[in-house]
């Protein structure tokens, strides 16, 4: 084949050229007049501009010929660069020496972060369980029993928890230092070094020297992780640590900081939350406030219990025993010190705004006294004056929950069976819920079984969800039996989805052999809803997938490592 002897060729590059500098002394690019010639010749066409190199050439050969030698230059500029200063390499993984995961294990994970059951026509779920919906429970489970992400499988699970914020604090355990480490090489996983996986880099509590240098110079996230640590091991230790600094540290940090006592907190906390509520931040203050109260033992529970005692109490003029409720007149500084609000939010009174306050921090043992001797269903059950019975109610719900006083949460509780509407303590689904995680789980699934059987699974979804996972018993056959019962009465499905999504992640998975006879699509009376019957079939066809799934990924992650 011959060589067209016009066509330029790849001689080495003239010292000129590869030394070549513009007016501001930097390198600049060999051949850039020659390849600007061909960028030009190529947008006004080669019939209006013929590069240098090519003329002579005849007009049907000159587009060819244009493109072989942009190619050739194009190969020669790029070679004819000179390479960067090589970057700083990273500092080496550290090591994590938890267990790593058992191979089917390991697959799960991998199809879990990949995606999700694809969508069924018309919208509909079909009956394929919804693999994202999985990933939080699977990582949990994994992490209880001590593994390790694989390595590979970590900037999936990163950019998984950058995604969702519900993920973070089991993905992150899971992700371990390593993950911690590759975090901070991607700035988009930098959520990783503020969250609850900073403390994977922690130092032994015992090590003083370690302690200070990360208290002192550790990002916020690793100094309450350390915190938390060190209080776990040395309560006295943890916040004679957060005393060396708090006056130096920002409202935000002290509110975070003071926050974190929730866990652990003991009287010996006293002192120091009766100086914080002196704090210049009002949030600080508040919340000092609010765990003195917790403490039943503490000055400001006491003199928060003589306020309140002084506002509520027997009507010694009423025929029958009769609470009598006199609202306090003033918010004084003493009571503003002590963490009551004085402003009332919009629509509220000022003195029945005050008076929920004192009542919500008062130590609720004060009552019975109060009340010669009467237990908390019996205070409860008394009738209220001069319609303040909602508020003082509204009131001691509060106290309930932050005191963790189950007897209190069981009178305002009342009997499941009780519509909501005329309950002894609350009408408010919200309000139960919260009172309901004082009590112990087993007691708790009784009730919000018992609950589901005489009001229908419409009130119950904010109730299930403070159920321990999976659902004890009576609770599970009680959400399947209350299903049921609206598949038969012809409901369409997606009115209970959100129980149905509860179901697929908190049933026991053994439940899915009690759920095989729902699972065939049922006859439709002329009185149902067209197409319900099929619908409900394909929804407990993924209840049921869903559950065996579970199980399997359960026996997966206590197979042996191979």
């Amino acid at each position: 084949m011959e060589t067209d002897t016009t066509t330029p060729t790849t001689d080495a590059l003239p010292p000129e050229d590869s030394e070549n500098t513009n007016g501001a002394g930097t390198a600049s690019r060999p051949g850039e007049g020659v390849w600007e010639e061909l960028v030009t010749s190529a947008l006004l066409g080669t019939d209006r501009r013929v590069p240098a190199g090519l003329a002579g050439l005849p007009g049907s050969a000159l587009p060819g010929a244009l493109l072989d030698s942009a190619a050739l230059h194009a190969v020669r500029r790029r070679a004819g660069l000179r390479p960067g200063p090589a970057a700083r390499p990273p500092e080496p993984a550290p090591e994590d020496h938890r267990s790593p995961l058992p191979g089917a294990a390991r697959r799960r994970l991998d199809q879990l972060l990949a995606g999700r059951a694809a969508p069924s026509p018309a919208g509909r779920r079909g009956a394929a369980p919804d693999l994202a919906e999985l990933l939080p429970q699977w990582l949990a489970l994994a992490n209880e029993r001590g593994y390790r992400a694989p390595a590979a499988t970590l900037p999936a699970l990163l950019d998984a928890a950058r995604a969702r914020t519900d993920l973070r604090p089991q993905a992150l355990r899971l992700a371990g230092p390593r993950g911690l480490w590759l975090a901070r090489l991607n700035p988009e996983w930098r959520f990783a070094l503020r969250g609850a996986g900073a403390g994977s880099f922690l130092p032994d509590p015992g090590d003083e020297e370690g302690v200070r240098t990360l208290w002192d110079e550790g990002l916020f996230a690793e100094r309450v992780a350390l915190l938390g640590a060190v209080r776990a091991a040395d309560a006295a230790a943890g916040l004679a640590l957060l005393a060396s600094t708090w006056s130096a540290e920002r409202a935000e940090d002290r509110l975070m900081f003071l926050d974190s006592l929730r866990t652990g907190l003991r009287a010996a906390d006293e002192e120091f939350l009766e100086e914080a509520l002196g704090d210049r931040s009002r949030n600080v203050r508040a919340t000092a406030a609010e765990l003195l109260s917790a403490l039943p033992a503490s000055a400001l529970a006491a003199r928060m219990a003589d306020r309140a005692v002084a506002c509520v109490g027997l009507d010694r003029t009423a025929e029958s025993p009769t609470i009598a409720v006199e609202a306090p007149h003033e918010c004084d500084p003493a009571m503003q010190r002590d963490g009551l609000v004085a402003v009332p939010p919009a629509g509220r009174g000022e003195r029945s705004w005050w008076l929920g306050q004192l009542v919500e921090a008062a130590p609720l043992s004060c009552w019975p006294t109060r009340f010669g001797g009467r237990g908390p269903a019996e205070i409860v059950a008394l009738p209220v004056g001069d319609d303040w019975q909602a508020e003082l109610h509204a009131a001691w719900c509060r106290a309930a929950v932050r005191q963790r006083d189950a007897a209190w949460s069981r009178a305002l509780l009342g009997s499941p069976a009780t519509p909501p509407a005329t309950g002894p303590g609350t009408s408010s689904l919200a309000e139960r819920a919260q009172l309901l995680a004082t009590l112990p789980t087993g007691e708790r699934a009784r009730w919000v079984a018992s609950f589901i059987a005489a009001h229908g699974l419409s009130e119950a979804f904010q109730l299930l969800g403070v159920c321990e996972v999976p659902w004890a018993e009576p609770l599970g056959g009680a959400v399947i039996d209350a299903l049921d019962i609206a598949r038969e009465a012809g409901s369409y499905p997606w009115s209970f989805s959100g129980v149905m999504g509860l179901a697929e992640r908190c049933l026991a998975p053994e439940a899915a052999r009690q759920l095989e006879s729902l699972t065939a699509r049922p006859e439709e009376a002329d009185d149902v809803s067209p197409g319900a019957g099929g619908y409900w079939s394909e929804a407990f066809q993924r209840l049921v997938s869903t559950l065996r799934l579970r199980e399997a990924m359960r026996a997966e992650l206590t197979a042996e490592v191979g």
